[in-house]
């Protein structure tokens, strides 16, 4: 169920693509369900409603959606940025963990030393990021058009889609994503989060950005 972006309005919520105590220790299987089950479908439910008024809308993609979000009537336009991408950004965040101490590989490694030096370089500036993201928000790796890559933030359910860039991975920095784990202790949290990236499904995307 991995990268699985183009399902049609009505959107359903999809499942994880892993069990709810796949991750632990480093996420709690409690924390996954929340998140998940709850806060996902939440954000599911919204961007249909919103949909449910704007035919034109209603053939889009979550991606399509998020691109075209100046071409959208005004009335729905922020509602779309908040509720699509509250859906589009916690699948990927989702679909990007489940590797367990891995280091990405192949063309994406490649990038990554270019744009950062080394992969521990590339932690540190993706670590300042997620901890520098005032209140919610997520931090980000991501790819431009010419395959060059870059860490980003973006505040609450923002999506770099809208900016014109390719998001290959995210941490979500909001508290429902870490807080029965980790408290107040954001850092320990990205800390966790590294060891737990899936490096051959971000590869992957990295290989099929568009």
């Amino acid at each position: 169920m991995k990268g699985v972006f183009l399902m049609p309005y009505p959107f359903q919520l999809r499942p994880l693509p892993y069990r709810y105590d796949a991750l632990c220790p480093e996420i709690g299987e409690r924390t996954l369900c929340f998140h998940h089950d709850k806060h996902l479908q939440t954000y599911v439910d919204n961007l249909n409603a919103v949909l449910a008024g704007c035919p034109d809308c209603q053939g889009k993609s979550l991606e399509d959606l998020l691109r075209s979000l100046e071409e959208l009537p005004q009335s729905k336009s922020a509602a779309v940025c908040n509720n699509a991408g509250g859906v589009y950004n916690h699948y990927l965040y989702f679909d990007c963990l489940g590797g367990r101490d891995q280091r990405p590989s192949g063309k994406l490694a490649q990038a990554m030393d270019r744009a950062f030096g080394s992969f521990e370089d590339w932690k540190t500036r993706m670590k300042e990021a997620a901890l520098g993201q005032f209140g919610s928000g997520y931090a980000w790796l991501i790819a431009d058009q010419d395959g060059a890559v870059s860490v980003a933030q973006t505040p609450n359910q923002n999506c770099p889609l809208s900016q014109g860039f390719w998001p290959l991975l995210c941490v979500d920095v909001w508290e429902h994503a870490y807080y029965l784990d980790y408290q107040n202790r954001r850092g320990d949290y990205v800390d966790a989060w590294f060891r737990r990236i899936d490096w051959a499904f971000v590869s992957s995307r990295y290989e099929a950005r568009g």
